[in-house]
């Protein structure tokens, strides 16, 4: 209520206990007030009631939600279910306008201004992220915006800014020539390295760039890379795609050294950073990468780096004028689901709050690492030496294999049942076809890695109890499954010496 109504109420209610009512609102709004005015995020996380009370008050500034709206328009934000209604605050007009979704929406001043605030406040996340966890002084302070989108839009905006990305180099070649929502953007983490050609039809030709072996950990081959840029011809090459979180052994991509490549050769240079936010590590890449050479745009997902429902996604750069670009190729609204999402996200958590999780993150990281050295060599196998892969982890099971060939395998489907999700067995040999394009070593990230192995990650929202949960099961399956080769063993012998 507003002043004035506020002192209507007196004529009812005690006017002291009005008075600190009022002092109580405005406390609501000091804080809306110091959100609007910096475009931050708030160190400190909001109240449920003062993020439900500002979503009202965004509510009520699109047209749908006007007293005595008259709408006569085929898109007039209409919706058939109450539940749905309110299980989006009645923000129902989405974002921007066709040409470009940052646009302010004429129908929908609140939910444009939800997500202009949006990208403000990510932007800053993104900013402090680089030293949240190891208090890097080297920020991604040269970031200049960033654009929050639906995954659709995130692909149809790269491709039509001639900058390709995607989630999974191991499943991509959807199409030899892709239309813009199937083509390289279709997946977001690339397993290999790759150099993205633009085909005379204006199809997208993905070239995988095998990675090297050093040690335990798979990394960037530069050299291949440049060497391919030379093959193919650098005016071919649509963007170099390179990426910095992706599972181990393989290790964020040397983005210094492909940042000075691309810089020299004048190509396009897009970063898979999926669920790097929360790695002060892969940030800092970015940001050197960028200071050296050239990095166009990275990539991040909300779901992962935010623990927000799937489905969103957002896309930062160091030119402004570029990111804008990117928003005025999309031609309609989009959704305001994901930025709806984060904004009541990042207001409850606050900058403090994110900080602590990225911080928390951190030491069950190193938590999760040795549990998993104890529990290998308490079975035979050793955990991988990553050190450059800082969220994700890989044990052996080169002693489970050699008791059975199908024993990783079997592994990984005994861990599912029993409600570990997230552990992932790789075997070797695997071969996957798609689109004529055959991978071998199919999810391991190189045609022929030594041994099998299974990941594990430390990914933010991860607690103790989840490391020693399945820390526990795995120990129990592996003694399974060692059981029962042990017993095949015996058997084989015993109808061998018969």
């Amino acid at each position: 209520m507003n002043s004035e109504n506020f002192t209507l109420c007196e004529k009812m209610v005690s006017a002291s206990y009005v008075r600190q009512a009022s002092e109580a609102r405005r406390g609501h709004e000091q804080l809306i007030r110091q959100l609007l005015e910096q475009g931050k995020c708030p160190e400190d996380g909001w109240s449920e009631g003062t993020v439900e009370l500002f979503l009202n008050e965004l509510a009520v500034m699109d047209s749908n939600n006007f007293l005595g709206n008259c709408g006569v328009g085929e898109r007039e934000g209409r919706v058939a279910s109450n539940m749905v209604a309110r299980r989006h605050y009645r923000l129902i007009h989405g974002i921007g306008r066709s040409g470009d979704i940052a646009a302010v929406q004429p129908k929908a001043a609140g939910s444009s201004l939800l997500n202009k605030l949006t990208n403000l406040l990510v932007l800053d996340i993104l900013k402090m992220a680089d030293s949240a966890g190891d208090l890097i002084d080297d920020q991604i302070e040269s970031a200049a915006a960033c654009l929050t989108a639906d995954r659709r839009e995130e692909r149809e905006e790269l491709l039509r800014s001639s900058n390709g990305d995607r989630h999974e180099l191991d499943s991509v070649l959807s199409d030899p020539a892709p239309t813009p929502t199937e083509g390289p953007l279709h997946h977001l983490a690339a397993h290999r390295p790759e150099v993205v050609l633009q085909g005379h039809d204006h199809s997208f030709v993905p070239i995988v760039v095998e990675n090297v072996l050093e040690g335990d950990e798979l990394r960037t081959d530069v050299d291949a890379v440049e060497l391919k840029i030379c093959e193919v011809g650098a005016e071919s090459v649509l963007c170099v795609h390179s990426t910095t979180s992706c599972f181990s052994p393989r290790v964020p991509d040397r983005l210094e050294e492909l940042a000075t490549l691309c810089d020299k050769y004048d190509i396009p240079h897009i970063v898979n950073n999926a669920y790097g936010v929360q790695s002060s590590k892969c940030m800092h890449l970015i940001q050197q990468g960028a200071r050296v050479g050239r990095i166009d745009a990275f990539v991040q997902s909300l779901d992962k780096n935010f623990m927000v429902p799937v489905g969103g996604a957002v896309i930062a750069g160091f030119d402004e004028a570029f990111v804008q670009e990117i928003s005025k190729t999309y031609p309609g609204r989009a959704s305001a689901s994901p930025s709806l999402d984060l904004l009541i996200t990042l207001l409850t958590l606050g900058a403090n709050g994110y900080k602590k999780l990225l911080s928390d993150r951190k030491e069950i990281y190193a938590f999760l690492a040795e549990e998993l050295k104890k529990l290998a060599s308490a079975h035979g196998e050793r955990l991988l030496h990553t050190p450059h892969n800082p969220i994700s982890l890989a044990m052996s099971l080169d002693g489970l294999q050699a008791g059975c060939d199908q024993a990783p395998t079997q592994l990984g489907a005994m861990l599912f049942t029993r409600q570990v999700s997230g552990a992932r067995v790789v075997p070797l040999g695997k071969e996957q076809s798609i689109s004529g394009h055959t991978f071998r070593g199919f999810m391991s990230h190189t045609e022929s890695y030594p041994c099998p192995y299974l990941n594990a990650a430390a990914a933010v929202g991860i607690c103790r109890d989840d490391v020693m949960l399945c820390i526990k099961r795995l120990d129990k399956c592996l003694k399974t499954l060692r059981k029962e080769a042990n017993q095949s063993s015996s058997q084989l012998q015993s109808l061998k010496s018969s």
